[in-house]
C-alpha cells in the first residue's frame, strides 16, 4: 500500500470519528422546549397546590401568587366538566410563563351563561336545564344591580364581579333542605365581609350574628335582606322597600302589625319616606328591644322617634313623651298585651254589624214593599192630583234654602275626596290605591288633600252649628226641641219606624211622616257621630306631637282603628243606605232625586213623602207660605246632571272599597 493510500485511509477514519463524536454529543445535549397538551390534567400538574407557591410578575414588576385549585373540590363543582382553558382563553401555551397573545379578553361569566341559555333555547332544550334558567335570571338581575356599576375608586373595574363572590373552581349550591345548604347559607356574611368589613363587624356583634355563631340556621344573613343578585344601593327606595318586606319573611307577626300602621300603609303603597324596620331597629347592629343597646329600648326610643319626628322644616312635629307608650306592633288579637286595641276593634265590629244588619234589612224590605205596590198599581200616582186645586197641581214646596243646599254640596264633595284619599291608604295593596296615589303624585300630597277636605268638612259643620244655634235663639219662645220641626228624635219617630216595618210586611198602612223622617234624622245625627269619631281621631293622628304631650301613646293605636273602621262604615252607609233612601227606591226611580240641589219638591211628592207635615200645614193654613214655583227646566236639568255625576262617583268609590275588602287589601 502506497503512502497516498495510507493518507486517504487516515483521513476517512478521522472524519468518521469526528462524525461519531458529534452524534454522541448531539444525543447527550438538552432538547428544545416543546408545548404540551392544554388539558385539565396538565394544568393541575402545576396548579393543584402541591407544588408550592406559584408566582408570576405583574405589569408593575410586583409578583402575583397564582391560585391553587383543589382537584377533588373542582370535580364536585358545577364547572367540573369544563376545561380550564374554556375560561382562561388567554392561555395558549402550557410552558411557563404562559404565552398570552394581545387582545384576548378574559372570560365573562355572565355572557357565557347567557350564550349557553340562548343555545339551549335554540335547540329546544331550555326545559331540560332549569338550573341554567335560574342562573340567567340571576345574571339579568346582577346586570341591573349596584355591583354591576363602575367602581368610583377604580374605574377599570366594576364594584363586584361574579368571581368576587363565587369561587368559580369550587362553586356548587347544595340542595335545599340539606345540612350543606344550611352551612353554605351561614357562610354568606364571610363572603360579603371581604368588601363590607364594617358592616360585617356590626352584624357579627348583633342579635343576628350571635345566633349565627350558635349555628341557628334561621338567623338572617346578608342575602336574606339584600338578596343575592338584585342588589341596589341601600339608600334607594327600591332597597328600602325590599329590605322591609324581607324583615317580614322572618318576623311575620311584627310585619303584619306594621303594615296596619300609617308607616306601613305608605310603605305598602310603594313609597319609602315613612319609618321602616331599619329606621327604628337599625340595619346591621340590630338588638332585641329589651337590650339597652337597642334603638328601641325604652331609654333610647324617644331619641329614635325624634330622628323623623324632629320638628324641623318639612318634618313632623317633635316627638314628645307619649310616643314611648305607643305600640308600633300592637294588634287586635292579643288582649293581654293590647287590651285597648282589642276592645276598640271588637266594639267597632259590633257597630258595623249592627248598623248594616238593621239598615240593609230596612232597605231590602222597603224595596220589596214599594216594588210590590208599584207592580199592583197601588203607588202610582203618589196622590190623586184631581183632588188638588188646579192652581196647586204644578206648585212646589220649598224644603231647603240656599245655605242648606250649598253646605250639602260642599259636604258631599269633601266627603268623597276624603273617601278617595283615605280608602287608598286603608287598602294600600290594591292596584287602584296605587293608581290613586300616582295620580296625586305621592301619599304626602294625597295626605295634604285629605286634610284640606277634612278642614273643609269641619268648617261646614261648624258653620252649620252656628246657623242652627242662631235659628233656635230667634225662635226660642216657640221652638220645641221634640216638636215636628226639630231634628231631635221623639216618640213619633219610634212609632213611625214600627209602622214602616209593619207596612213592609203588609201588616199595616204606610205611616204618615212629619217634616223629618226617622231615617233622615239618623243621617243627620250620624254626621255628629262621624265628626266626633272620625274627625277627632283624624286630628289626633294629624298632630301626634301635641296629643302625645298630654295623652299616652296607646291612644294613637285606638285612633288608627276607629278612624279607619268608622270611615268605612260612613262611606259604605252613604253609598248604599243613603243612596237607596233618596235615589234608588222604586218610588224614586229613575234617579236622581234633586231636592237637595233645587231645594224644592213637587206638591204631589211632598204630600206622599211627608203626609203628616202636609196635613198639619193644610190644617193650620200655612201651606201657602211654603209653596213656590217649580224650578226652571235648565236648572232642573243641571241639577240632574250634577246628581248623576255625584251618584256615579259615589258608586265608584263603593266599588273600590268592596274590591279592597274582598281582595284582602287591608
Amino acid at each position: 500500500m502506497g503512502i497516498n493510500q495510507w493518507a486517504a485511509w487516515l483521513a476517512a477514519a478521522a472524519l468518521g470519528l469526528a462524525g461519531g463524536l458529534g452524534s454522541a454529543a448531539a444525543a447527550n445535549a438538552p432538547s428544545a422546549p416543546a408545548a404540551q397538551k392544554l388539558d385539565n390534567a396538565t394544568c393541575q400538574g402545576c396548579h393543584d397546590g402541591k407544588k408550592g407557591k406559584l408566582e408570576v410578575p405583574k405589569a408593575d414588576g410586583e409578583k402575583r401568587e397564582l391560585l391553587a385549585v383543589n382537584p377533588d373540590k373542582y370535580t364536585k363543582s358545577v364547572h367540573a366538566k369544563m376545561e380550564c382553558v374554556a375560561c382562561h382563553k388567554e392561555i395558549i401555551d402550557s410552558v411557563a410563563p404562559h404565552q398570552k397573545p394581545a387582545g384576548v379578553k378574559k372570560a365573562e361569566c355572565a355572557q357565557c351563561h347567557l350564550d349557553l341559555w340562548e343555545a339551549a333555547k335554540k335547540d329546544n332544550k331550555a326545559a331540560e336545564k332549569p338550573r341554567l334558567g335560574i342562573v340567567v335570571e340571576n345574571v339579568e338581575a346582577y346586570k341591573k344591580s349596584f355591583h354591576a356599576k363602575q367602581n368610583k375608586d377604580d374605574e377599570t373595574r366594576l364594584n363586584a364581579i361574579c368571581s368576587d363572590c363565587h369561587n368559580v373552581h369550587t362553586f356548587d349550591v347544595p340542595p335545599r333542605g340539606t345540612q350543606e345548604r344550611k352551612e353554605w347559607h351561614l357562610a354568606v356574611p364571610a363572603v360579603c365581609g371581604k368588601c363590607h368589613e364594617d358592616h360585617l363587624e356590626d352584624w357579627t356583634g348583633s342579635a343576628h350574628g350571635r345566633e349565627a355563631d350558635k349555628k341557628n340556621f334561621k338567623t338572617a344573613v346578608c342575602s336574606d335582606c339584600h338578596t343575592t343578585h338584585d342588589i341596589v344601593g341601600s339608600s334607594t327606595d327600591k332597597a328600602k322597600l325590599a329590605i322591609t318586606a324581607s324583615c317580614g319573611d322572618c318576623h311575620k307577626d311584627a310585619y303584619e302589625s306594621y303594615k296596619a300602621s300609617y308607616h306601613g300603609q305608605v310603605n305598602r303603597l310603594g313609597y319609602a319616606y315613612t319609618a321602616k324596620c331599619a329606621d327604628c331597629h337599625g340595619s346591621h347592629a340590630i338588638e332585641a328591644s329589651k337590650d339597652p343597646k337597642s334603638k328601641m329600648h325604652e331609654k333610647n326610643r324617644l331619641k329614635t322617634c325624634q330622628k323623623c319626628h324632629s320638628g324641623k322644616e318639612g318634618k313632623p312635629g317633635l316627638a314628645t313623651a307619649g310616643f314611648l307608650s305607643f305600640s308600633p306592633h300592637g294588634n287586635s288579637h292579643d288582649f293581654a298585651k293590647y287590651p285597648e286595641i282589642w276592645l276598640t276593634t271588637k266594639a267597632m265590629i259590633a257597630l258595623l254589624v249592627g248598623v248594616f244588619a238593621f239598615f240593609w234589612l230596612h232597605s231590602g224590605l222597603w224595596w220589596y214593599r214599594e216594588y210590590a205596590d208599584r207592580k199592583q198599581g197601588r203607588s202610582v200616582p203618589h196622590v190623586m192630583t184631581d183632588k188638588l186645586p188646579p192652581e196647586l197641581a204644578t206648585r212646589h214646596v220649598k224644603r231647603f234654602g240656599p245655605m242648606w243646599r250649598i253646605a250639602h254640596l260642599l259636604f258631599a264633595l269633601s266627603v268623597m275626596l276624603l273617601v278617595l284619599t283615605g280608602m287608598a291608604a286603608f287598602f294600600p295593596e290594591t292596584s287602584w290605591a296605587k293608581a290613586v296615589m300616582a295620580a296625586f303624585g305621592t301619599p304626602k300630597i294625597a295626605g295634604q288633600v285629605h286634610r284640606l277636605a277634612a278642614y273643609t268638612m269641619l268648617g261646614i259643620f261648624a258653620l252649620h252649628l252656628v246657623a242652627v244655634s242662631i235659628s233656635i235663639a230667634r225662635k226660642w219662645k216657640d221652638f220645641r226641641f221634640f216638636g215636628p220641626d226639630s231634628f231631635v228624635p221623639n216618640w213619633k219617630d219610634m212609632y213611625d219606624m214600627i209602622g214602616m216595618f209593619k207596612w213592609f210586611v203588609g201588616k199595616g198602612p204606610r205611616p204618615a211622616i212629619e217634616r223629618w223622617s226617622y231615617w233622615e234624622k239618623f243621617d243627620y245625627w250620624a254626621v255628629f257621630w262621624g265628626m266626633a269619631i272620625i274627625g277627632g281621631s283624624g286630628m289626633m293622628l294629624a298632630f301626634p306631637h301635641v296629643v302625645a304631650a298630654y295623652l299616652p301613646g296607646w291612644v294613637f293605636n285606638v285612633a288608627m282603628v276607629v278612624h279607619g273602621e268608622e270611615a268605612v262604615l260612613a262611606a259604605v252607609f252613604l253609598f248604599t243606605v243613603h243612596f237607596f233612601n233618596n235615589h234608588f227606591r222604586p218610588d224614586k226611580l229613575p234617579p236622581p232625586d234633586v231636592v237637595m240641589f233645587t231645594g224644592t219638591q213637587s206638591l204631589q211628592e211632598f204630600r206622599h213623602e211627608h203626609r203628616a207635615q202636609y196635613d198639619r200645614l193644610v190644617a193650620s193654613g200655612e201651606l201657602e207660605k211654603y209653596l213656590v214655583d217649580a224650578p226652571s227646566a235648565p236648572f232642573t236639568l243641571a241639577s240632574k246632571i250634577l246628581g248623576l255625576v255625584l251618584i256615579a262617583f259615589g258608586l265608584t268609590l263603593l266599588t273600590l272599597i268592596v274590591i279592597g275588602f274582598l281582595g284582602g287589601g287591608h
